[in-house]
C-alpha cells in the first residue's frame, strides 16, 4: 500500500503493519516518518531493535535470519534495514523478494520491519523487488518539498504550533530557507520559542529568521524557465556567495538554451510538442516549465542566447571577448535575464 507522508499518522492509529518502507531524499521528512513508526512500535512493546546496513560486504542471509531468530530476552523486535544507495544489487533484490514471501507465508507477530531507502531512480522503481515491497508494505515515497510547496509547508508548521503569519511574511521565510528543509523546520521552531501563539508580524519574522538558503545550480534553470526574475537574481547571488563553480552554472544554462532552441525549431517545422518532449526525454514537471518558456521566447532570441553562451564560455575561462568585459558572473546574469524575460 502506497501512502502519503501526511497520511501516516492515521495509518499508525489503526495499528502497526508488519512492514514499512520509507523512500526519500527529503531527509527531514524521511527521519520524521521513521521516528513515528519506531515510536508506535515501541509503544506496542517492540523493545529490541536490530539495525542492518547494506554495505559492500553485507550478507543478505542476515535479513532472513533476523526475522526468524528469537529475541535474546524474548522481546518483540524492530528490524531496521537501511539501504543507503538504493541499489541492493541482484542478490539483494532477490533477497528482498524472498523476505516479502517469508512475511506472507510465515508471518512473525513479534517483529516489525522498517526499510529505508533514498529516492529511487526510474529504473529501480520499475524493478520487481520494488513492486513486491509496494504490494506487501506500507510504502512511503516522500517527494522533495519544492519551492512552490515550501510556503504552504511553512504555514502548516506555524499552524501546528499555534502561530500564523501573512503571506508576504511566509514568503520571506521561504526565500531564506529554500533548498534547506531542515533549516526551515528549525526556523519555525525558533519562532515558536521566541513568540507566543497567535499572529506573527512581518517585523518579528524578519528579525528572527536567518538567511540559510542553499541554492542548487539546477534549480537556477527552473527559475529561468519560469521567468521568475526575482528568484533568479537571488539564486545567482547565492550561488556566487557559496562559491559555486561558474562553468557549472553556465553549463546548466547552456543545456536549457540548447534544449529550448531544438524544441522551438521543431515547433516551427510543425511537429507536435508532445512528440518533441518525448524525443528529447523531457518528462513531468519539466514539460510544464518548458511550455510557457517556449511561448515567451522567440527563435531569434534563443539563437542569440546560444551565441552568447559560446562567448561567455571564453570569458569564464579567462579569455578576452570583444563584446563582453568585466565580471563573468554579471555576464551570466545578463544571459539568464535574457532567457527569463519575454523577447522583444
Amino acid at each position: 500500500m502506497q501512502l502519503r507522508f501526511d497520511a501516516l499518522d492515521a495509518q499508525l492509529a489503526k495499528g502497526l503493519a508488519p512492514l514499512y518502507v520509507v523512500s526519500s531524499d527529503e531527509h527531514l521528512l524521511a527521519q520524521q516518518a521513521l521516528d513515528k513508526i519506531r515510536a508506535k512500535a515501541r509503544a506496542e512493546g517492540f523493545v529490541e531493535r536490530e539495525i542492518l546496513t547494506v554495505e559492500r560486504s553485507f550478507k543478505w542471509g542476515a535479513l532472513l535470519a533476523a526475522n526468524q531468530s528469537l529475541s535474546l530476552f524474548g522481546d518483540k523486535k524492530i528490524i531496521d534495514l537501511r539501504i543507503p544507495t538504493g541499489k541492493p544489487g541482484k542478490d539483494g533484490g532477490q533477497a528482498l523478494q524472498d523476505y516479502v514471501a517469508q512475511l506472507k507465508s510465515n508471518p512473525n507477530p513479534d517483529t516489525v520491519t522498517i526499510i529505508s531507502l533514498p529516492k529511487l531512480d526510474w529504473a529501480s522503481q520499475k524493478s520487481v523487488w520494488v513492486t513486491r515491497l509496494q504490494e506487501a508494505a506500507v510504502y512511503l515515497d516522500i517527494p522533495l518539498v519544492e519551492r512552490a510547496q515550501l510556503s504552504g509547508w511553512i504555514a502548516r508548521g506555524l499552524k501546528d504550533q499555534g502561530q500564523t503569519a501573512e503571506r508576504e511574511a511566509i514568503e520571506f521565510i521561504a526565500d531564506r530557507v529554500e533548498g534547506n528543509l531542515l533549516a526551515a523546520h528549525q526556523e519555525i521552531q525558533k519562532l515558536g520559542l521566541l513568540y507566543p501563539t497567535g499572529a506573527l508580524s512581518g517585523e518579528q519574522i524578519q528579525e528572527a529568521v536567518l538567511n540559510v538558503a542553499r541554492y542548487d545550480v539546477f534549480k537556477l534553470s527552473e527559475a529561468v524557465l519560469q521567468g521568475d526574475v526575482t528568484r533568479l537574481v537571488r539564486m545567482l547571488d547565492g550561488l556566487k556567495g557559496e562559491g559555486e563553480a561558474l562553468p557549472l552554472v553556465l553549463w546548466a544554462l547552456a543545456e536549457e538554451c540548447r534544449t529550448l532552441l531544438k524544441l522551438k525549431i521543431g515547433q516551427q517545422e510543425g511537429r507536435p510538442l508532445s512528440v518533441l518532449f518525448k524525443e528529447h526525454r523531457i518528462w513531468g514537471g519539466k514539460e510544464r516549465l518548458m511550455e510557457p518558456a517556449l511561448r515567451r521566447l522567440s527563435l531569434s532570441a534563443l539563437q542569440t542566447a546560444l551565441q552568447n553562451v559560446a562567448q561567455l564560455d571564453k570569458l569564464v575561462k579567462g579569455l578576452r571577448v570583444k563584446k563582453m568585459s568585466g565580471d563573468a558572473w554579471d555576464a551570466v546574469l545578463q544571459l539568464s535575464l535574457s532567457l527569463a524575460q519575454p523577447a522583444r
